[in-house]
């Protein structure tokens, strides 16, 4: 059998997939259906300073090889996180995790990460900066160089744990935001975030979602992810995680060829909760397949 592991930032995982933060709750929920130690990590649930509701309902539509979702970052906020959901995370996973954090404004993204630096178990913060600046007229810090690398220094200055900065696809510029973000200190990038997307009832005439827009993910923006993954991944010199789409083995080796030291599954595990344990206990024979004998040796192979 070939090697699958990888590292990331530092830390040394069993393979490369990690479940996207927002499709697999706080890991323990899963932990009900599999082993989840299988694992390479995964990116707990979007958390914030303070507890959110979400948005309205409805907040999810289905798409043609998607779905939009406008659900709204909803969380018990990062006191109850700590006291609450990751002791009970901890009884069944026995490997560092993913924190993805969320904000909306510097000072939150900062005060946040400050809170779960000192929770032994987390290994990386994953950073959204996808959220809307309420003290910047409402624009996503990731849509700006500027905006992004703010957020970055902030977080810098309060964890010495690898930080990975999470940025949106709906920008101009994928590769300037990315390098702002390694300049301000990031260790690493993940992407893509959600495509804005949107649908309509043919007969309300009104949008499916309450939102009116929310964010389009699934296999059908694989393609557009790659694209990005590769963009980012040789134009920085801190590890690149990709996701968007990813379903299959084979999503997960093209990713890592086109740049990714690790890749996210996102969408997949609201189809298919065992698509995470499915798609790494196949990466042995599609590595046996295409002659691959050790992951970290295609990470960025094509030029």
């Amino acid at each position: 059998m070939g090697k699958m592991n990888v590292n990331l930032c530092g830390i040394e995982l069993d393979n490369p997939v990690i479940p996207a933060s927002g499709t697999f709750g706080f890991g323990y929920e899963f932990d009900e259906l599999y082993d989840i130690n299988v694992l390479g990590t995964f990116s707990f649930k979007g958390t914030t300073k303070d507890p959110r509701f979400g948005n309205p309902t409805p907040r999810i539509a289905e798409c043609t090889e998607g779905m939009i979702n406008a659900v709204g970052l909803q969380n018990p906020g990062v006191e109850k996180v700590i006291s609450e959901e990751l002791p009970k995370l901890y009884k069944v996973f026995n490997k560092k995790v993913m924190a993805n954090v969320s904000g909306f404004s510097v000072e939150d993204y900062a005060y946040t990460v400050e809170k779960l630096d000192s929770v032994d178990e987390i290994g990386w913060f994953e950073v959204n900066v996808s959220c809307p600046n309420v003290h910047g007229g409402g624009m996503s810090f990731g849509t700006q160089p500027e905006a992004a690398a703010e957020v970055t220094r902030a977080v810098r200055k309060v964890t010495k744990k690898p930080i990975i900065i999470k940025l949106s696809p709906n920008v101009t510029d994928i590769v300037s935001i990315a390098k702002a973000c390694e300049e301000a200190g990031a260790d690493g990038i993940s992407l893509i975030n959600t495509l804005l997307g949107m649908r309509i009832d043919l007969r309300t005439k009104r949008p499916v979602i309450a939102n009116k827009m929310g964010g389009f993910s699934g296999p059908a923006i694989f393609p557009v992810a790659v694209r990005m993954v590769y963009q980012v991944a040789h134009a920085v010199n801190i590890p690149v995680v990709g996701m968007g789409g990813v379903s299959s083995a084979e999503n997960v080796i093209e990713m890592m060829l086109a740049g990714a030291t690790a890749v996210e599954v996102g969408a997949a595990n609201l189809v298919n909760p065992y698509a995470c344990r499915d798609i790494i206990a196949d990466l042995p024979r599609v590595m046996a397949k295409y002659g691959i004998e050790n992951l970290s040796d295609i990470i960025g192979a094509v030029k």
